[in-house]
């Protein structure tokens, strides 16, 4: 059941908690819901699954551009621990949720029990970044949601081995009906937020990655993704030895966390925090 809390700034954002045990803050990815995480439910242990739809996106409530911002999202983040009243969780980032994740780590460590991170990492290459310039803030051209699952295979160059039923599920995920067609389903101005975010330089974010240090930490790429790359990668598990590795086949970004592979790294890396 979908249930919601105010954030700092009144705004009134949406998350579900489910089950019970070792509690799993789920972050999605950046036009991403809460529902970024459904096929990989059926295939998890055990735990408190917490999922949240970050403001503008979703559920919640949408509150401008400019709070569109990794730090607001990872502050958002510890208030809907605060308002359950978990002092620590592990973090699931996908994408722009292990971008939070990082951030948690160098800010709020204390609060933190280890992070997974879904195809992400300190540094982001830039043609992932362009394909995502591309489309970020527009509704698709497919009218239906048949339509957007015959066109995503030719639109997600890397992916293969991927049934027609799992391109549908996705367009149902991420877009909904309208009287014009399908529509997003997050606020436009995230295009301006991201836009403002990303279109210069890129700096590196390694510090943050190893703000992880000491923590249990997993890593799921996609052996195709153009957003993490291999060299990335190698030197994430240059720096952590000891961190927990899966390369998906047949996946670019983002892995959809149901893989044979994915499901063994989330579950060694749960087995790590017990």
């Amino acid at each position: 059941m979908t249930e919601f809390f105010a954030a700092a700034d009144g705004a009134r954002l949406a998350y579900k908690d489910e089950g019970a045990g070792l509690p799993v803050l789920c972050l999605p990815g950046l036009t991403r819901t809460m529902g970024d995480f459904d096929y990989m439910i059926p295939h998890m242990p055990p735990v408190r699954l917490i999922r949240m739809d970050y403001r503008g996106r979703g559920a919640s409530e949408w509150t401008g551009a400019d709070t569109y911002t990794v730090p607001q999202e990872a502050q958002d983040a510890l208030r809907l621990l605060d308002h359950l009243k978990i002092d620590k969780a592990a973090v699931l980032g996908t994408s722009r949720g292990g971008l939070i994740a990082m951030f948690l780590a160098a800010t709020a460590k204390d609060r933190l029990l280890g992070a997974a991170l879904n195809d992400i990492g300190p540094v982001i290459e830039r043609p992932g970044l362009e394909r995502i310039f591309d489309y970020i803030g527009h509704n698709p051209r497919a009218k239906s949601h048949e339509a957007l699952a015959e066109a995503l295979p030719r639109n997600m160059p890397g992916f293969a081995n991927v049934p027609a039923t799992r391109w549908l599920e996705e367009a149902r995920l991420h877009y909904k009906p309208t009287e014009r067609g399908l529509g997003i389903t997050y606020d436009p101005a995230l295009r301006d937020a991201f836009l403002a975010a990303f279109k210069g330089d890129l700096p590196e974010a390694w510090p943050l990655f190893d703000a992880l240090a000491d923590l249990p930490v997993a890593l799921i790429r996609g052996a195709n993704s153009d957003l993490l790359s291999e060299a990335t990668a190698t030197e994430m598990r240059r720096r952590r030895p000891d961190m927990i590795f899966a390369d998906v086949p047949d996946r670019a970004h983002i892995p959809f966390l149901d893989e044979t592979e994915s499901v063994d790294a989330l579950h060694r890396w749960i087995r790590s925090m017990a």
